[in-house]
């Protein structure tokens, strides 16, 4: 099988020491192509630098998290359109509404949301977003863009049925995590999954975190990796009722031409 993963953290500091193993383990799985994900200048920069010394396998993306909404300024967009022209650079974002952990407050939050997708839009990039327990005001915005958006995927998925289908309405792509295997936290999405249309469902597994809790055994500090995106693929496979290898043909197709992947 080859997978994609469009969504790993592999500028996090837990991959610092050994990210050619990783990226050779990932490769011995087929995890053929994976999308770094950007969560602020700093780090889109440095993923846009990942990208650039593994093209064979890694891409980027470029934006601000909801976290770090509080510490954007004018720079920050001029600095996002910039990286945004990257060839490596296939979407922009994680960018969205994080209502959960509220680390920036819900005005920045929504300003600078609105101001990467106001880009996306412009420069018809897609979107890599992020919302959580941010429902109904999320879609709201995306609603209020509806007729420009450019291709948009609910990154990391673990929401309601409202939501999935409110998402599923706006046209969005979902990417669904090891979420899916917690059995505390995950259960609901065992039966939501099978309503995502095949043709808008993708994969990831959003490391070093959300690594599968029925992974065994399970990794040294529990540091996920995209190695075991098969896993989470075989969870999903089995909810859906599909055969593995069909289903990783069709989310690896999705994901190609969702970020416009050779």
């Amino acid at each position: 099988m080859t997978l994609a993963d469009v969504g790993a953290n592999l500028t996090h500091a837990s991959f610092r020491d050994d990210l050619d193993a990783v990226l050779e383990r990932a490769a011995r799985a087929g995890v053929a192509t994976i999308v770094v994900t950007g969560t602020g200048v700093a780090e889109s920069e440095r993923a846009v630098r990942l990208a650039g010394e593994h093209p064979r396998m890694l891409y980027a993306t470029a934006g601000v998290h909801p976290h770090h909404a509080r510490e954007c300024d004018a720079g920050t967009m001029v600095a996002l359109r910039t990286l945004s022209t990257h060839p490596r650079v296939v979407a922009i974002g994680e960018c969205g509404l994080d209502f959960n952990r509220n680390y920036s407050p819900h005005p920045d939050q929504e300003k600078w949301f609105e101001a990467q997708l106001d880009l996306a839009c412009e420069i018809a990039k897609p979107l890599f977003l992020h919302s959580r327990d941010a429902h109904p005001r999320f879609a709201e915005i995306l609603r209020s863009r509806r007729d420009r958006l450019p291709p948009a995927v609910a990154h990391c998925f673990t929401g309601s049925a409202e939501e999935l289908r409110a998402y599923l309405e706006l046209g969005l792509y979902i990417g669904i995590t090891g979420w899916i295997c917690d059995e505390r936290r995950g259960q609901h999405l065992v039966e939501l999954v099978r309503e995502i249309p095949r043709d808008r469902l993708l994969i990831e597994t959003d490391a070093p975190y959300l690594t599968p809790r029925d992974l065994r055994p399970q990794p040294r500090a529990r540091r996920n990796e995209p190695a075991f995106l098969p896993h989470i693929l075989r969870a999903v496979a089995r909810a859906r009722g599909e055969a593995p290898e069909a289903l990783a043909e069709a989310t690896t197709r999705n994901a190609k031409a969702f970020f416009g992947i050779p």
